[in-house]
Protein backbone atom coordinates (compact mmCIF):
# COMPACT_ATOMS: atom_id res chain seq x y z
CA UNK A 1 0.00 0.00 0.00
CA UNK A 2 0.95 3.38 -0.85
CA UNK A 3 -0.28 6.91 0.20
CA UNK A 4 0.95 10.70 -0.78
CA UNK A 5 -0.22 13.76 1.40
CA UNK A 6 0.06 17.21 0.17
CA UNK A 7 0.71 20.47 1.43
CA UNK A 8 1.67 24.51 0.64
CA UNK A 9 3.86 26.51 2.19
CA UNK A 10 4.75 30.25 1.32
CA UNK A 11 7.87 31.33 2.75
CA UNK A 12 11.14 29.09 3.91
CA UNK A 13 10.23 29.52 7.07
CA UNK A 14 7.05 27.83 6.62
CA UNK A 15 8.73 25.05 4.82
CA UNK A 16 11.13 25.22 7.76
CA UNK A 17 8.32 24.48 10.45
CA UNK A 18 6.61 22.07 8.42
CA UNK A 19 9.41 19.69 8.37
CA UNK A 20 10.24 20.54 12.25
CA UNK A 21 7.21 19.46 12.57
CA UNK A 22 7.28 16.05 10.54
CA UNK A 23 10.38 15.32 12.27
CA UNK A 24 9.02 14.97 15.52
CA UNK A 25 6.69 11.99 13.83
CA UNK A 26 10.25 10.02 12.54
CA UNK A 27 11.54 6.60 13.59
CA UNK A 28 15.29 5.42 13.98
CA UNK A 29 16.10 3.88 11.14
CA UNK A 30 13.78 6.05 8.37
CA UNK A 31 15.15 7.11 5.35
CA UNK A 32 13.79 10.06 4.13
CA UNK A 33 14.49 10.98 0.34
CA UNK A 34 14.20 14.89 0.00
CA UNK A 35 13.39 15.62 -4.44
CA UNK A 36 12.97 18.64 -6.03
CA UNK A 37 14.21 20.78 -9.06
CA UNK A 38 17.32 22.72 -8.55
CA UNK A 39 16.65 25.54 -5.40
CA UNK A 40 13.24 23.55 -4.95
CA UNK A 41 14.23 24.12 -1.37
CA UNK A 42 15.36 20.59 -0.03
CA UNK A 43 18.14 22.53 2.24
CA UNK A 44 15.91 24.43 3.69
CA UNK A 45 13.56 21.72 4.63
CA UNK A 46 16.54 19.35 5.90
CA UNK A 47 17.15 22.56 8.58
CA UNK A 48 13.70 22.54 9.62
CA UNK A 49 14.11 18.68 9.94
CA UNK A 50 17.19 18.89 11.35
CA UNK A 51 15.73 21.85 14.22
CA UNK A 52 12.82 19.57 14.60
CA UNK A 53 15.59 16.62 16.24
CA UNK A 54 17.58 18.86 18.33
CA UNK A 55 20.24 19.65 16.08
CA UNK A 56 21.92 22.74 16.89
CA UNK A 57 24.32 25.18 14.83
CA UNK A 58 24.05 25.63 11.37
CA UNK A 59 22.81 22.82 8.66
CA UNK A 60 24.48 23.38 5.26
CA UNK A 61 23.99 21.68 2.23
CA UNK A 62 26.39 18.48 1.66
CA UNK A 63 26.53 18.95 -2.19
CA UNK A 64 30.45 18.75 -1.75
CA UNK A 65 31.22 16.80 1.13
CA UNK A 66 28.56 14.13 0.00
CA UNK A 67 27.66 13.45 3.71
CA UNK A 68 27.22 15.39 6.71
CA UNK A 69 26.32 13.90 10.71
CA UNK A 70 24.80 15.90 13.46
CA UNK A 71 23.93 14.39 16.73
CA UNK A 72 20.08 14.40 16.98
CA UNK A 73 17.60 12.76 19.14
CA UNK A 74 17.28 10.03 17.35
CA UNK A 75 21.14 9.15 17.27
CA UNK A 76 22.51 10.58 14.33
CA UNK A 77 21.18 12.50 11.65
CA UNK A 78 22.69 11.90 8.34
CA UNK A 79 22.44 14.42 5.37
CA UNK A 80 23.65 13.38 2.33
CA UNK A 81 23.50 14.76 -0.90
CA UNK A 82 23.76 12.38 -4.35
CA UNK A 83 23.60 15.25 -7.05
CA UNK A 84 26.96 14.79 -8.07
CA UNK A 85 27.80 11.46 -8.21
CA UNK A 86 27.45 9.03 -11.28
CA UNK A 87 27.00 5.59 -10.65
CA UNK A 88 24.51 3.91 -7.85
CA UNK A 89 27.60 2.24 -6.25
CA UNK A 90 28.88 5.80 -5.38
CA UNK A 91 25.91 5.82 -3.69
CA UNK A 92 25.72 2.21 -2.05
CA UNK A 93 29.64 3.22 -1.23
CA UNK A 94 28.41 6.03 1.38
CA UNK A 95 26.92 3.40 3.54
CA UNK A 96 23.76 4.62 4.26
CA UNK A 97 22.36 1.45 4.96
CA UNK A 98 24.60 0.74 7.60
CA UNK A 99 25.11 4.50 9.28
CA UNK A 100 21.15 4.67 9.27
CA UNK A 101 20.77 2.45 12.16
CA UNK A 102 22.07 4.85 14.90
CA UNK A 103 19.91 7.34 13.60
CA UNK A 104 18.14 8.61 10.89
CA UNK A 105 18.91 9.46 6.64
CA UNK A 106 18.55 12.63 5.35
CA UNK A 107 18.87 12.31 0.92
CA UNK A 108 19.08 15.29 -1.18
CA UNK A 109 18.76 13.95 -4.75
CA UNK A 110 17.97 10.70 -3.35
CA UNK A 111 14.97 9.87 -5.69
CA UNK A 112 17.60 8.96 -8.68
CA UNK A 113 19.43 6.27 -6.29
CA UNK A 114 16.78 4.69 -4.45
CA UNK A 115 17.54 1.31 -5.48
CA UNK A 116 21.20 1.96 -3.81
CA UNK A 117 19.91 3.38 -0.78
CA UNK A 118 17.89 0.03 0.63
CA UNK A 119 14.56 0.58 1.69
CA UNK A 120 13.64 4.53 1.84
CA UNK A 121 10.50 5.64 4.71
CA UNK A 122 9.28 8.67 2.89
CA UNK A 123 9.84 10.63 -0.30
CA UNK A 124 9.37 14.26 0.08
CA UNK A 125 8.89 15.95 -2.81
CA UNK A 126 9.39 20.02 -3.22
CA UNK A 127 7.71 21.34 -6.07
CA UNK A 128 7.93 25.66 -6.59
CA UNK A 129 4.38 26.76 -6.95
CA UNK A 130 4.90 30.46 -7.10
CA UNK A 131 8.98 31.77 -6.73
CA UNK A 132 7.92 35.45 -6.69
CA UNK A 133 5.77 34.61 -3.45
CA UNK A 134 8.22 31.20 -2.24
CA UNK A 135 5.43 29.26 -2.18
CA UNK A 136 6.08 25.33 -2.62
CA UNK A 137 3.92 22.35 -2.33
CA UNK A 138 5.27 19.84 -0.56
CA UNK A 139 3.98 16.10 -0.90
CA UNK A 140 5.20 13.12 1.57
CA UNK A 141 4.88 9.57 -0.23
CA UNK A 142 5.08 6.08 1.48
CA UNK A 143 5.64 2.93 0.49
CA UNK A 144 4.86 -0.37 2.24
CA UNK A 145 3.26 -0.56 5.38
CA UNK A 146 3.95 3.07 6.97
CA UNK A 147 1.30 3.69 9.84
CA UNK A 148 2.00 6.98 10.06
CA UNK A 149 -0.44 9.01 7.22
CA UNK A 150 -3.01 10.10 9.54
CA UNK A 151 -0.30 12.01 11.77
CA UNK A 152 1.45 13.26 8.50
CA UNK A 153 -2.11 14.89 6.96
CA UNK A 154 -2.46 16.12 10.48
CA UNK A 155 1.13 17.84 10.38
CA UNK A 156 0.27 19.25 6.72
CA UNK A 157 -3.36 20.06 6.90
CA UNK A 158 -1.84 22.93 9.74
CA UNK A 159 0.06 23.85 6.77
Amino acid sequence: MSWTVRARTTSAARTRELAASLAALARKGDVVILAGTLGAGKTTFAQGFARGLGVEGPVTSPTFTLLRQYPCALGQLLHADVYRLDHLVEVADLGLGELVEDGIALVEWGDVAVPALGPVTWTVSITPVDEEEDEREVAVRAEGDDDRRGAVAAVLGSA
